[in-house]
């Protein structure tokens, strides 16, 4: 079973709801020992960078996160989920990250013709990730609500990129992790298709 871990932030029922639709079961837990029994561990998040870390130290669950990646189980960051992963955000000041991926998240910078926050539809650039990519290689647009954006100091890690008056990374896979900034729950068929992408990858490391 796929273990969606609730730190109290975001509509975690929402992407509960995604995966059981593809057929996915999917359990909201804070419960550190039923996180490591997940066949796959998902890390969603709306809201503040910091407000999350503190969150995440105060339920004791940092270390748990590091074990379940550690030990090789799939792991899935959804928006905040993704920029958590990082070594520090800017925002609101300098706060440290999981640091699990070297690298920051930076606000969008200023004097672009853009409104800041992203909302709405845009469209990914595939570059790597093709386990969570399956069958979305055509045109593929997600739908994003963020005010920051990631970094990665190893391009290597890139999976997707993404246009809004800069280029920016909007998806990331390294081993046994994935994460997107986008949201693949709010995001129709394809956004659905990621979800059960990672379910199959969930299955094949039964």
């Amino acid at each position: 079973m796929i273990k969606i871990i609730d730190y109290g932030m975001g509509n975690l029922r929402s992407v509960q709801k995604a995966f059981e639709k593809v057929g996915c079961e999917a359990e909201i837990t804070s419960d550190k020992e039923e996180i490591l029994k997940g066949d796959g561990v998902v890390l969603p998040g709306v809201g503040a960078f910091k407000d999350a870390m503190d969150n995440l130290k105060d339920l004791d669950l940092i270390d748990t996160i590091y074990e379940v990646v550690d030990g090789g189980t799939p792991f899935l960051g959804i928006c905040l989920g993704l920029q958590l992963l990082f070594s520090q955000s800017d925002e609101f000041g300098t706060t440290k990250g999981l640091d699990i991926i070297a690298g920051r998240v930076e606000r969008f910078p200023e004097g672009l013709d853009i409104k800041v926050p992203h909302i709405g539809w845009n469209s990914l650039d595939l570059q790597g990730g093709e386990k969570l990519y399956k069958g979305l290689e055509g045109e593929l647009f997600q739908y994003f609500v963020h005010s920051y954006h990631i970094i990665p100091e190893d391009e290597k890690v890139i999976a997707t990129k993404t246009d809004y008056g800069i280029e920016f990374v909007s998806s990331i896979a390294k081993d046994n992790i994935w994460a997107v900034q986008f949201h693949p729950e709010k995001s129709s068929k394809q956004g659905l298709k990621i979800l059960e992408n990672f379910g199959r990858i969930v299955e094949s490391k039964g």
